[in-house]
Protein backbone atom coordinates (compact mmCIF):
# COMPACT_ATOMS: atom_id res chain seq x y z
CA UNK A 1 0.00 0.00 0.00
CA UNK A 2 1.26 3.51 -0.84
CA UNK A 3 0.00 7.33 -0.45
CA UNK A 4 0.67 9.90 -3.22
CA UNK A 5 0.99 12.69 -1.03
CA UNK A 6 1.35 15.40 -3.76
CA UNK A 7 -0.38 15.60 -7.08
CA UNK A 8 -2.51 18.18 -9.03
CA UNK A 9 -5.90 17.87 -11.72
CA UNK A 10 -6.86 20.44 -13.70
CA UNK A 11 -10.01 21.44 -16.04
CA UNK A 12 -9.12 24.14 -18.89
CA UNK A 13 -12.39 24.18 -19.79
CA UNK A 14 -12.81 25.29 -16.28
CA UNK A 15 -10.28 27.60 -15.82
CA UNK A 16 -7.31 28.74 -16.97
CA UNK A 17 -4.01 27.36 -15.33
CA UNK A 18 -1.86 30.84 -15.94
CA UNK A 19 1.26 29.45 -14.43
CA UNK A 20 1.69 27.18 -17.85
CA UNK A 21 3.47 29.43 -20.12
CA UNK A 22 6.42 29.14 -22.52
CA UNK A 23 7.20 26.32 -24.51
CA UNK A 24 8.72 24.27 -21.86
CA UNK A 25 5.45 24.00 -19.90
CA UNK A 26 3.68 23.77 -23.17
CA UNK A 27 2.67 19.72 -22.42
CA UNK A 28 0.94 20.67 -19.86
CA UNK A 29 -2.04 22.82 -21.29
CA UNK A 30 -4.41 20.14 -21.57
CA UNK A 31 -6.82 18.54 -19.32
CA UNK A 32 -5.80 16.14 -16.11
CA UNK A 33 -8.17 14.42 -14.55
CA UNK A 34 -8.34 11.71 -11.88
CA UNK A 35 -9.37 9.03 -14.49
CA UNK A 36 -5.87 9.67 -16.50
CA UNK A 37 -4.23 9.32 -13.05
CA UNK A 38 -5.98 6.65 -11.17
CA UNK A 39 -4.99 3.99 -14.03
CA UNK A 40 -0.98 4.89 -13.74
CA UNK A 41 -1.23 5.09 -9.57
CA UNK A 42 -3.16 1.87 -9.39
CA UNK A 43 -0.55 -0.40 -11.43
CA UNK A 44 2.41 0.68 -9.35
CA UNK A 45 0.15 0.29 -5.74
CA UNK A 46 -1.00 3.39 -4.89
CA UNK A 47 -4.39 3.50 -3.14
CA UNK A 48 -4.35 6.91 -1.78
CA UNK A 49 -3.51 10.38 -2.54
CA UNK A 50 -3.45 13.99 -1.82
CA UNK A 51 -4.70 16.37 -3.88
CA UNK A 52 -3.11 19.75 -4.18
CA UNK A 53 -4.11 23.08 -5.03
CA UNK A 54 -2.64 24.66 -8.28
CA UNK A 55 -4.10 28.49 -8.35
CA UNK A 56 -5.28 31.03 -6.06
CA UNK A 57 -8.74 30.68 -7.05
CA UNK A 58 -11.21 30.18 -4.20
CA UNK A 59 -13.87 28.32 -6.19
CA UNK A 60 -10.82 25.91 -6.80
CA UNK A 61 -10.95 24.17 -3.35
CA UNK A 62 -14.68 23.17 -3.13
CA UNK A 63 -14.07 21.46 -6.61
CA UNK A 64 -11.46 19.57 -5.46
CA UNK A 65 -13.35 18.45 -2.14
CA UNK A 66 -16.04 17.57 -4.45
CA UNK A 67 -13.76 15.12 -6.43
CA UNK A 68 -12.18 13.42 -3.16
CA UNK A 69 -16.08 12.66 -2.34
CA UNK A 70 -16.23 11.08 -5.77
CA UNK A 71 -13.39 9.36 -5.94
CA UNK A 72 -12.29 6.68 -3.61
CA UNK A 73 -8.05 7.21 -5.01
CA UNK A 74 -8.38 10.76 -2.98
CA UNK A 75 -8.10 10.52 0.47
CA UNK A 76 -6.97 14.54 1.34
CA UNK A 77 -7.79 17.83 -0.18
CA UNK A 78 -4.79 20.80 0.34
CA UNK A 79 -6.59 23.53 -0.90
CA UNK A 80 -6.16 27.44 -0.98
CA UNK A 81 -7.57 30.39 0.82
CA UNK A 82 -6.34 34.15 1.37
CA UNK A 83 -4.56 33.62 4.82
CA UNK A 84 -4.59 37.40 4.72
CA UNK A 85 -8.16 37.89 4.83
CA UNK A 86 -9.44 39.00 8.09
CA UNK A 87 -12.80 35.78 8.34
CA UNK A 88 -10.04 33.27 7.50
CA UNK A 89 -11.22 30.86 10.31
CA UNK A 90 -14.89 31.40 9.22
CA UNK A 91 -14.16 30.39 5.86
CA UNK A 92 -12.16 27.47 6.62
CA UNK A 93 -14.91 26.39 8.75
CA UNK A 94 -17.85 27.09 5.73
CA UNK A 95 -15.59 24.84 3.49
CA UNK A 96 -15.60 22.14 6.16
CA UNK A 97 -19.15 21.89 5.51
CA UNK A 98 -19.02 21.77 1.95
CA UNK A 99 -19.86 18.69 0.19
CA UNK A 100 -16.30 16.42 0.66
CA UNK A 101 -15.50 19.21 3.46
CA UNK A 102 -14.19 16.12 5.69
CA UNK A 103 -11.29 15.63 2.97
CA UNK A 104 -9.66 19.40 3.67
CA UNK A 105 -6.45 18.62 5.29
CA UNK A 106 -3.96 20.95 4.97
CA UNK A 107 -4.29 24.70 3.07
CA UNK A 108 -1.57 26.12 0.65
CA UNK A 109 -0.43 29.56 -1.20
CA UNK A 110 2.17 30.01 -4.06
CA UNK A 111 4.46 31.92 -1.82
CA UNK A 112 7.18 30.85 -4.66
CA UNK A 113 5.53 34.06 -6.31
CA UNK A 114 5.95 36.05 -3.49
CA UNK A 115 8.34 38.80 -4.22
CA UNK A 116 8.43 39.48 -0.27
CA UNK A 117 10.59 36.71 0.68
CA UNK A 118 9.62 37.24 4.28
CA UNK A 119 5.75 36.64 2.92
CA UNK A 120 5.31 34.30 5.61
CA UNK A 121 6.18 36.90 8.11
CA UNK A 122 4.47 39.37 7.75
CA UNK A 123 1.62 39.90 10.74
CA UNK A 124 -1.67 38.88 8.71
CA UNK A 125 -0.48 36.16 7.06
CA UNK A 126 0.70 34.35 10.93
CA UNK A 127 -2.64 35.25 11.88
CA UNK A 128 -4.18 33.23 8.91
CA UNK A 129 -1.93 30.36 9.72
CA UNK A 130 -2.61 30.56 13.68
CA UNK A 131 -6.51 29.90 12.25
CA UNK A 132 -4.60 27.11 10.01
CA UNK A 133 -3.81 25.01 13.35
CA UNK A 134 -6.61 25.97 15.24
CA UNK A 135 -8.92 24.26 12.44
CA UNK A 136 -7.33 21.48 12.95
CA UNK A 137 -5.01 21.48 9.56
CA UNK A 138 -1.35 21.73 8.26
CA UNK A 139 0.43 24.35 5.99
CA UNK A 140 1.76 23.45 3.06
CA UNK A 141 5.03 25.27 2.24
CA UNK A 142 5.22 25.84 -2.03
CA UNK A 143 9.06 27.96 -1.87
CA UNK A 144 11.74 28.77 -3.42
CA UNK A 145 15.58 27.79 -1.49
CA UNK A 146 16.08 31.40 -0.52
CA UNK A 147 12.55 31.26 1.46
CA UNK A 148 14.05 28.72 3.45
CA UNK A 149 15.17 30.20 6.52
CA UNK A 150 11.28 32.68 6.68
CA UNK A 151 9.83 28.89 6.81
CA UNK A 152 11.68 27.93 9.34
CA UNK A 153 11.16 31.08 11.36
CA UNK A 154 7.54 30.94 10.81
CA UNK A 155 7.73 27.40 11.97
CA UNK A 156 9.25 28.21 14.87
CA UNK A 157 6.76 30.93 15.80
CA UNK A 158 3.47 28.77 15.51
CA UNK A 159 4.76 25.09 16.97
CA UNK A 160 1.34 23.99 17.18
CA UNK A 161 0.98 23.88 13.35
CA UNK A 162 2.40 21.41 11.03
CA UNK A 163 4.56 22.79 8.08
CA UNK A 164 4.56 20.34 5.19
CA UNK A 165 7.75 21.28 2.53
CA UNK A 166 6.89 20.29 -0.90
CA UNK A 167 9.28 19.50 -3.22
CA UNK A 168 12.02 19.45 -0.25
CA UNK A 169 11.97 23.61 -1.01
CA UNK A 170 12.85 23.04 -5.12
CA UNK A 171 16.64 22.48 -4.35
CA UNK A 172 18.83 23.45 -7.59
CA UNK A 173 19.67 20.18 -8.65
CA UNK A 174 20.14 21.15 -12.69
CA UNK A 175 23.05 22.87 -11.27
CA UNK A 176 24.09 20.29 -8.70
CA UNK A 177 24.57 22.88 -6.20
CA UNK A 178 23.55 22.01 -2.76
CA UNK A 179 24.38 25.05 -0.59
CA UNK A 180 22.89 27.36 0.99
CA UNK A 181 20.02 25.06 0.93
CA UNK A 182 20.96 21.87 2.73
CA UNK A 183 22.16 24.59 5.41
CA UNK A 184 18.45 26.00 5.41
CA UNK A 185 16.77 22.51 4.87
CA UNK A 186 18.72 21.52 8.37
CA UNK A 187 17.48 24.22 9.79
CA UNK A 188 13.94 23.90 9.09
CA UNK A 189 13.88 20.04 9.77
CA UNK A 190 15.43 21.17 13.05
CA UNK A 191 12.00 22.32 13.82
CA UNK A 192 9.99 19.20 15.58
CA UNK A 193 6.66 20.07 13.89
CA UNK A 194 7.86 20.20 9.93
CA UNK A 195 7.83 17.84 7.67
CA UNK A 196 8.65 17.16 3.95
CA UNK A 197 7.95 15.90 0.35
CA UNK A 198 10.46 13.58 -1.77
CA UNK A 199 8.62 15.22 -4.65
CA UNK A 200 8.79 17.38 -7.50
CA UNK A 201 12.95 16.47 -7.60
CA UNK A 202 13.26 15.45 -11.58
CA UNK A 203 11.64 19.04 -12.59
CA UNK A 204 14.18 20.64 -10.58
CA UNK A 205 16.96 18.82 -12.49
CA UNK A 206 17.86 18.84 -16.37
CA UNK A 207 14.45 17.39 -17.59
CA UNK A 208 15.95 16.04 -20.91
CA UNK A 209 18.30 14.12 -19.19
CA UNK A 210 18.15 13.72 -15.83
CA UNK A 211 19.54 10.60 -13.69
CA UNK A 212 18.65 9.06 -10.18
CA UNK A 213 22.32 9.43 -9.21
CA UNK A 214 21.75 13.61 -9.70
CA UNK A 215 19.01 12.93 -7.86
CA UNK A 216 20.40 11.56 -4.92
CA UNK A 217 22.85 14.31 -3.29
CA UNK A 218 18.81 15.89 -2.88
CA UNK A 219 17.14 12.89 -1.30
CA UNK A 220 20.45 12.10 1.17
CA UNK A 221 20.42 15.05 2.65
CA UNK A 222 16.92 15.07 3.30
CA UNK A 223 16.81 11.75 4.79
CA UNK A 224 19.88 12.84 7.18
CA UNK A 225 17.75 15.75 7.92
CA UNK A 226 14.13 14.64 8.76
CA UNK A 227 14.86 10.93 8.82
CA UNK A 228 12.03 8.65 6.87
CA UNK A 229 8.93 9.13 9.60
CA UNK A 230 9.12 12.95 8.20
CA UNK A 231 9.56 12.50 4.68
CA UNK A 232 6.45 11.27 2.36
CA UNK A 233 6.56 10.33 -1.04
CA UNK A 234 5.00 12.69 -3.94
CA UNK A 235 4.33 12.50 -7.33
CA UNK A 236 3.66 15.86 -8.16
CA UNK A 237 2.19 14.55 -11.36
CA UNK A 238 1.21 15.87 -13.63
CA UNK A 239 3.94 18.50 -13.67
CA UNK A 240 6.17 15.65 -13.61
CA UNK A 241 5.68 14.28 -16.77
CA UNK A 242 7.81 17.25 -18.40
CA UNK A 243 10.50 15.20 -17.41
CA UNK A 244 9.39 11.31 -16.26
CA UNK A 245 5.95 9.29 -16.48
CA UNK A 246 4.44 8.64 -13.43
CA UNK A 247 5.73 5.18 -13.06
CA UNK A 248 9.78 6.05 -13.59
CA UNK A 249 8.80 9.19 -11.30
CA UNK A 250 7.43 6.37 -8.43
CA UNK A 251 10.36 3.66 -9.22
CA UNK A 252 12.88 6.45 -9.09
CA UNK A 253 11.99 7.18 -5.51
CA UNK A 254 11.68 3.64 -4.33
CA UNK A 255 15.56 2.97 -5.99
CA UNK A 256 17.04 5.95 -3.43
CA UNK A 257 15.25 4.94 -0.68
CA UNK A 258 15.95 1.21 -1.57
CA UNK A 259 19.05 1.26 1.83
CA UNK A 260 16.08 2.07 4.39
CA UNK A 261 14.57 -0.84 6.09
CA UNK A 262 11.52 -2.17 5.71
CA UNK A 263 9.82 -0.21 8.40
CA UNK A 264 11.37 3.20 7.09
CA UNK A 265 10.17 2.39 3.54
CA UNK A 266 6.48 2.11 4.60
CA UNK A 267 7.01 5.49 6.76
CA UNK A 268 8.22 7.33 3.69
CA UNK A 269 5.69 5.78 1.37
CA UNK A 270 2.77 5.17 3.40
CA UNK A 271 3.29 5.74 6.86
CA UNK A 272 4.13 9.69 7.43
CA UNK A 273 1.23 10.87 4.75
CA UNK A 274 -1.65 8.73 6.56
CA UNK A 275 -0.25 10.52 10.05
CA UNK A 276 0.54 14.00 8.89
CA UNK A 277 -2.81 14.43 6.94
CA UNK A 278 -4.76 12.69 8.78
CA UNK A 279 -5.79 10.12 6.44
Amino acid sequence: MTVDAHHHVWDLSVRDQDWITGPGLQPLRRNFGIADLEPEARAVGVDRTVLVQTVTVSEETPEFLALAAAHDLVAGVVGWSDLTRPGIADELARLRELPGGRFLKGIRHQVQSEPDPEWLLRVDVRRGLAAVAEAGLVYDLVVLPHQLPACAEAAASLPHLTFVLDHLGKPPVASGEREPWTTHLRALAALPNTVAKLSGLVTEADPASWTTADLRPYTDAALQAFGPDRLMFGSDWPVCTLAAGYADVHATARKLTSDLGAAERTALFEGTARRVYDL
